[in-house]
């Protein structure tokens, strides 16, 4: 069995837990993320998704689950934030992550150029390494699968500005990745509920990846605020 057959039967409709907290949140800390990952493990996660090689050396610390790596960062005169340049590429190679995600959208990246331009490169450099297209549409995942991703992930269906009007998730999306494309869709974005992921999953998802409902307190507390003003 390959490394990457490996990974995605390892993940193969078992749930993914996102593990992020950006420097103006409260939970912004390594230490705290590892410990995040490590409550999701005993919860029953079978991966972990992360921001930062900080976060990502110490979740691989707490433990021993496949891990979707990213970097965010945000570069000037471009809204591409997730893993936007080679070099942040570069840096989650080495660290060895299992998945790289990063922003397969048509927007611009920081040099200029497209998805479509640059990927080639990236794919022939990592050759061995297994990259996750984090798409708003189906077009960018349909440029994504031709490209070469291994897997296609509704990650920013709502937060282009072309799709900030969608309802998440985003089943029509989903449901339309998992007929037309024979590699695995990770369903992202939008899970509020238990509910919510069972629906995504019967729509055929090899696996699906839940963030903010879990691992931001902040964001889970305004909710419930927000049912009561």
């Amino acid at each position: 069995m390959n490394k990457k057959q490996k990974v995605f039967d390892g993940i193969k409709r078992q749930l993914i837990v996102s593990c992020q907290a950006l420097p103006e949140e409260p939970l912004h800390s390594p230490f705290i993320m590892g410990k995040m990952a490590y409550a999701a493990m005993l919860g029953g996660a079978k991966g972990i998704r992360a921001n930062s090689i900080e976060d990502i050396r110490e979740i691989k610390r707490m433990v021993e689950l496949p891990i979707i790596g990213i970097i965010k960062k945000t570069c000037e005169g471009s809204d591409v934030v997730i893993t936007p340049t080679a070099h942040e590429i570069e840096l989650l190679y080495q660290e060895g992550v299992d998945i790289i995600a990063l922003d397969a959208t048509k927007r611009k990246r920081p040099d200029g150029t497209t998805i479509s331009e640059c990927f080639p490169k990236i794919r022939e450099t990592f050759k061995d390494q297994i990259f996750m297209a984090d798409c708003s549409t189906y077009e960018e995942a349909k440029v994504a699968y031709e490209l070469g991703f291994d897997c296609l992930g509704t990650t920013l269906s709502g937060y282009t500005e072309y799709t900030n009007d969608k309802k998440l998730p985003d089943t029509a999306l989903i449901k339309r990745l998992v007929q037309s494309f024979p590699i695995p869709v990770i369903a992202e974005g939008g899970i509020w509920t238990p509910e919510e992921l069972k629906r995504v999953f019967d729509l055929g998802v090899h696996t699906a990846v839940v963030g903010t409902a879990i691992t931001r307190p902040m964001e889970i507390t305004k909710r419930f605020v927000q049912a009561i003003q």
